[in-house]
């Protein structure tokens, strides 16, 4: 277990690491660029960045822990019973601090914590979205992932394909979330840059708690309905 632990740690810091110091770096370069880089390109810049991570680190760590480094993945692995409380509770907890060192070293590369690649409705959101939009665009972008993993990682035969499935997965989610949200499906994701943003602006850290409650929610209705739609 503890082998698991550290990877689950590695790969959620490593997530934050390229997933959303890409989205900072992005934004700057908009910023700095001296003409209108429409949102369209940077969200496409954020999609891919996330979806690749998730290919370098389903095949990196998925033989030891299965790369979950997502709460709301190792949630609907628990409601399908692929693993114990016990382990979801070791998963989630290693998840939540990789999250909160991969945004401390963000920080430290970056030299501030004001933009950390968070995630917020309202003001905070790109296209000024509200509560509601963007709670039902969690839960939706959630349940699409969740359902895209539970079917890929079904069969024994789409082992070879996983990674390049799930980080592809990924990558739509973002493209139709970051316009909303900043697109988090990850509630540790959204926590550990939330916390340390926390130092500079507190608008993520009491924004965060619907960027925890919707992805949950998403990946437990998903797993329920997969549980049906497979059962014989």
């Amino acid at each position: 277990m503890l082998k698991k632990s550290i990877a689950e740690f590695i790969g959620t810091a490593v997530l934050v690491i390229f997933g959303c110091g890409s989205a900072v770096a992005a934004n700057t370069l908009a910023e700095l660029s001296g003409f209108a880089i429409p949102l369209a390109v940077t969200t496409l810049l954020i999609a891919f960045a996330f979806g690749l991570v998730i290919v370098a680190m389903a095949y990196s760590i998925g033989n030891i822990s299965g790369c979950h480094i997502n709460p709301a993945v190792s949630l609907a692995m628990l409601i399908s019973g692929k693993m114990s409380a016990k382990e979801f509770g070791i998963y989630v907890a290693s998840q939540v601090l990789g999250a909160i060192a991969g945004a401390a070293i963000l920080v430290l590369i970056l030299g501030s914590s004001a933009s950390l690649g968070t995630n917020g409705f309202g003001e905070a959101s790109a296209i000024g979205a509200n509560m509601g939009q963007c709670f039902l665009v969690e839960v939706v972008l959630t349940f699409v992932f969740i359902l895209a993993i539970l079917g890929v990682t079904s069969k024994g035969e789409f082992t070879p394909v996983t990674g390049l499935v799930i980080g592809l997965t990924l990558t739509l989610v973002h493209i139709f979330g970051v316009p909303f949200t900043g697109t988090s499906v990850n509630p540790a994701r959204s926590l550990g840059p939330a916390i340390l943003n926390a130092i500079s602006d507190s608008t993520a850290i009491s924004q965060v708690w619907l960027f925890i409650v919707a992805p949950l929610l998403g990946a437990a209705i998903a797993a329920v309905v997969y549980k049906f739609l497979s059962k014989e």
